[in-house]
């Protein structure tokens, strides 16, 4: 297995039962995070970003929560429309979506 750069976590609000509920999936979380898989996959960089939905952050009043690590960069009230944007000025570009980010 190759190691990844960059390692994306979305909030879908996913409970230990694998039941979605909660503010990030009433926000659209899992749309995000569909859109996040689709635009890896489409820029081929399966490889070096991997993409996992989590469960609750804690900050439900900022979500839906998008984490990249090892950056630590932390991005609120992400929507679909806001992906391509943090792959490319972010994961491509190494710069920080700074209105997204908090």
């Amino acid at each position: 297995m190759q190691k990844p750069s960059r390692h994306v976590f979305i909030c879908t609000s996913s409970r230990h039962t694998g039941q979605q509920k909660g503010f990030c999936h009433s926000k659209a979380g899992v749309e995000v995070l569909q859109k996040f898989m689709e635009e890896i996959e489409m820029r081929e960089l399966g490889g070096e970003v991997f993409v996992n939905n989590t469960g609750c952050f804690g900050i439900c009043e900022k979500g839906p929560i998008v984490v990249v690590y090892p950056d630590n960069v932390w991005y609120k009230s992400v929507t679909s429309d806001d992906v391509t944007e943090i792959i490319e000025s972010h994961i491509e570009g190494g710069k920080v979506v700074e209105r997204l980010a908090f």
